[in-house]
């Protein structure tokens, strides 16, 4: 399997999905224990979530799972949030902090999957901002994620419904964050800037604002679209009905953006 599929669009923005991929090699799966196999940390159909909102838009999807590897993690898996509980390039537990391996991956099994899976999403993302800058003057790249709206392990209480994260404001204008925020808060839903989640390896590494790169990540709480947050995570049309209006509204402003940010 290809382990990225790349839509091209015309338009200014481009919709990173790193994480809604299930695809695992069967030497991989196999090593899995009973609770990794369960899948409990995919952005359980953010994809859907997203399909056909703005017309136009190049979308840049990991067919693998962040168990293979994690799509949103640097290369080099230093954390994203030093002193906080996280999981890493390869996660060797959940989200909830429990083993989810069998057998754990050797060096030179991880070293094996970045060059198979990691290097060609990142080489196809990075090929696709590149075309979408040199045609547009600049490109904006939003990362959708979601995630289960309660998980202890790593933060305390309720996540909020939207969680909006540019590296404190440096991976993108200013315009687009403060856009995107209050397109949020207008829902009357709960929302953040730079809460837990500020924006993972994705966003930080490619928003360039000065150089006429921005990017943005959107995480989701999955309470906003799933009927449960546990097996088998099934997708609530009616919750997601509501929700894909206002993404498609925050997708829109985006692109009426590109003129003010050309400018």
């Amino acid at each position: 399997m290809n382990p990225v599929e790349v839509r091209q669009g015309d338009g200014p923005l481009i919709l990173g999905l790193p994480h809604t991929g299930t695809y695992l090699p069967e030497a991989i799966l196999e090593k899995l224990n009973t609770r990794g196999r369960i899948l409990a940390d995919t952005d359980w159909h953010v994809e859907r979530l997203y399909e056909g909102l703005v017309p136009k838009v190049t979308t840049v999807r990991a067919t693998f799972h962040r168990y293979v590897i994690d799509a949103n993690r640097g290369p080099d898996d230093a954390s994203l949030y030093p002193g906080q509980n996280t999981t890493g390039l390869v996660p060797l537990t959940d989200f909830d902090g429990q083993p989810i391996w069998i057998e754990e991956p050797t060096a030179a099994e991880i070293a094996e999957r970045k060059s198979r899976f990691h290097a060609p999403y990142h080489a196809a993302l990075a090929a696709e901002i590149e075309r979408v800058k040199a045609k547009h003057g600049v490109a904006i790249l939003y990362d959708c994620h979601s995630i289960r709206s309660v998980i202890p392990f790593l933060f305390e209480g309720v996540l909020p419904d939207f969680n909006i994260g540019t590296n404190n404001g440096t991976t993108c204008d200013t315009r687009i964050e403060a856009s995107t925020y209050d397109l949020c808060a207008a829902t009357g839903r709960t929302v953040v800037l730079n809460g837990r989640f500020k924006g993972g390896w994705t966003t930080r590494h490619y928003g360039r604002p000065t150089e006429g790169v921005h990017a943005i990540q959107m995480e989701l709480a999955q309470s906003t679209h799933l009927a449960s947050e546990t097996a088998p995570f099934s997708y609530d049309e009616t919750k997601a009905a509501a929700l894909r209006t206002t993404l498609a509204a925050i997708l829109e402003r985006l692109v009426a953006l590109v003129p003010e940010l050309k400018a």
